[in-house]
């Protein structure tokens, strides 16, 4: 696999998305766009009742937002649009009103962890440690950061938003409530997931459907919130420090 992607399956009424990026699915902005397109357009087709967010490769589940495209930001509404990526991702999760069951066979960073504490279920492999990064190039966890603090609670989120160097194990993330199983293998995973959603495809889909809504009470004003985070991200990644420290990447 070489080319990014978004893709999506339908199996026994199941909805897998998939997305891919060879650099260790670090995600570009249209890639992202395509993600929430996908998530939305999964949302209201009749032939699925349940959604399983993946991505594709063994190593990393999600390396959060492309590097190349972060280091070639050179206004504020650039900056903005940017960062908007992953907020438009997790607000189309949080609108949509399937649940949507995560599939974690591996490492995450920034982004990638916003995307996992936005399904509603999510299950990972031992190797599925995690990390937010951003402070260690002078911005922060501003745009996911809602979604992490919604699963982790306050504490845990701060704990791994300071540490920025860090990568905190599977166990842990179970622990906090990311996670609510850790597999040996991803191939356990799979059996697991699978087994998992095929199963909730027997309930009442009005009732998960007000379930949902039930669970992401208080979220209403994510939209917004969200941009304003965007916006905050994007005025840091014009700082002086922001842009000496991306220059040591280049």
């Amino acid at each position: 696999m070489t080319q990014p992607y978004v893709k999506q399956t339908i199996e026994n009424e199941v909805g897998y998305i998939e997305f891919f990026h060879p650099a260790h699915n670090s995600l570009p902005g249209n890639i992202l766009a395509k993600l929430a397109n996908t998530i939305t357009q999964a949302g209201q087709d009749d032939a699925i009742k349940v959604i399983v967010l993946k991505s594709g490769g063994d190593r990393t589940f999600c390396a959060g937002a492309s590097f190349k495209e972060l280091i070639n930001i050179n206004d504020e509404a650039t900056g903005k649009v940017f960062f908007s990526g992953f907020a438009n991702v997790i607000n189309a999760m949080r609108k949509c009103p399937k649940f949507i069951i995560g599939r974690v066979q591996g490492k995450t960073v920034g982004g990638g962890v916003g995307l996992a504490s936005a399904t509603d279920y999510c299950m990972a492999t031992k190797f599925a440690a995690i990390k937010l990064s951003e402070l260690n190039v002078g911005i922060g966890p501003f745009v996911v950061g809602p979604a992490v603090e919604r699963k982790l609670g306050l504490s845990g989120m701060s704990q791994i938003a300071i540490d920025a160097n860090s990568f905190y194990p599977a166990e842990w993330a179970k622990e906090k409530g990311l996670f609510t199983q850790v597999f040996e293998t991803t191939e356990e995973l799979d059996g697991a997931v699978k087994a998992f959603v095929e199963n909730l495809c027997n309930y009442n889909t009005e009732a998960m459907r007000d379930m949902k809504q039930m669970f992401w009470k208080g979220t209403e004003d994510w939209d917004t919130l969200l941009a304003e985070r965007a916006a905050i991200s994007g005025r840091l990644v014009l700082s002086d420090f922001t842009k000496e420290t991306l220059k040591r990447f280049k």
